[in-house]
């Protein structure tokens, strides 16, 4: 009699704790789906979504725990999509870690004689894009890249894991990821091929005018980069991104603007570069080149006295990001100012300051010209004019080159 007792004590508890087991499964399917269904997953629904799979993890089988492992990194991605705080995005790389060296389980219950299902290359994909989202710069040197470019060699999308389009727009998101990284490198062509896999893309047209822009052409720059910025808009005035949006990189929208103003400058647009400017840095306060591109744009229009004002503003702004007030910009920019104010001897000394500190490689050659220019403007017609006529050959687009060869010819070296 005890010993019946005692098995259906035994057959209740173990119903009742598969009955505990299989609602734990139930709502983390559901929390999940909440999530994936939506095209901007809320917070509160990816951390719920987070917290259910965790508890079905405590009660899972082995074969079972990748896809557990996948489901909440990827609601700590979708969390991390609406904050963007680094710490989730890496919250969730942990989770697709997991999911992968979870993944020879999933077929430990088929035939003996059976080929092992690959990781999916959608996974491997994913998880690297979150690392990318988390550091840009430590995922880089981790390499989040190369990974990329492993997983695309093979993209099988044929896992149950994910829906098949899903695994498909996360190829994608890795092949613009790859051109972001070629772009960033200054390696247009590989990053072209990259950004081909999708060629009507913002970012294939944002390559182009790159490329249209070293060779001159700032025409075609300024079409092309304004097409990408107008394919780049909806994203950043909607109430925020979507899912699929988040995966790739993100363009930096003052920084864009700031390259289209440049752009629209060399082409002789100067109303049209103001206003983009005036955009870019309305987005961007802090951002010294679009100032120092403004303050070149009036000057060409003839607005002396607003371009001297924006000169000021781009080098204060530049000492004011700078550590210790070591900006070789911050320099550069002031020194063109004195210049433009007449005083050669002050404009020179800060032109020979900007030299001694670090610069990005396209503001240097150009702080070497102005102080070559400051002094044959102040009366220095023999080295310094063989000089600036050396100089001329690596200066930017940027620099007032006709006006330079004018004061080289007009200074007589006697």
């Amino acid at each position: 009699m005890k010993a019946c007792a005692l098995v259906l004590l035994a057959t209740s508890l173990l119903l009742a704790s598969d009955g505990r087991q299989l609602a734990l499964v139930l709502k983390a399917q559901l929390d999940f789906e909440r999530v994936e269904m939506s095209p901007r997953p809320r917070i509160p629904d990816a951390e719920v979504c987070m917290q259910s799979q965790a508890a079905a993890l405590a009660v899972s089988p082995p074969e079972e725990q990748s896809m557990l492992h996948y489901r909440k990194g990827y609601c700590s991605f979708a969390g991390a999509a609406a904050t963007r705080d680094p710490r989730q995005f890496l919250a969730a790389v942990t989770e697709f870690d997991k999911a992968m060296e979870a993944w020879p389980a999933r077929t430990r219950n088929s035939a003996k004689h059976a080929a092992p299902e690959p990781v999916s290359a959608g996974l491997r994909v994913f998880s690297a894009i979150a690392r990318l989202h988390a550091d840009t710069e430590a995922a880089l040197a981790s390499g989040a890249s190369q990974e990329i470019a492993a997983a695309l060699e093979s993209p099988s999308c044929n896992s149950n894991l994910m829906p098949a389009a899903f695994c498909a727009e996360l190829l994608g998101a890795g092949a613009e990821w790859l051109g972001w990284v070629a772009l960033r490198g200054n390696q247009l062509d590989q990053a072209a091929g990259h950004f081909s896999v999708a060629p009507g893309s913002a970012w294939s047209a944002w390559v182009q005018g790159r490329r249209d822009f070293d060779h001159a052409g700032y025409a075609a720059a300024a079409a092309q980069y304004g097409n990408a910025i107008d394919r780049w808009k909806p994203i950043w005035q909607a109430e925020g991104l979507t899912l699929p949006q988040a995966l790739g990189p993100r363009p930096q929208y003052a920084s864009a603007l700031a390259d289209w103003g440049a752009a629209r400058l060399l082409e002789g647009d100067l109303a049209g570069a103001i206003l983009t400017l005036d955009a870019s840095i309305q987005a961007d306060s802090a951002n010294a080149r679009a100032l120092f591109l403004r303050a070149r744009a009036k000057e060409l229009a003839g607005r002396k006295d607003a371009a001297l004002a924006d000169y000021n503003l781009a080098s204060r702004t530049a000492f004011a990001a700078a550590l210790d007030l070591a900006s070789g910009e911050a320099h550069l920019y002031r020194g063109i100012s004195l210049f433009r104010r007449r005083d050669f001897a002050r404009a020179e000394e800060e032109f020979a300051s900007a030299l001694n500190f670090e610069m990005t490689g396209a503001l240097r050659p150009d702080a070497r010209a102005w102080r070559h220019l400051a002094a044959v403007a102040g009366g220095s017609c023999g080295d310094a004019r063989q000089s600036l006529n050396l100089a001329l050959a690596a200066v930017s687009p940027f620099f007032p080159r006709d006006e330079a060869r004018s004061l080289a010819f007009a200074c007589s070296p006697a």
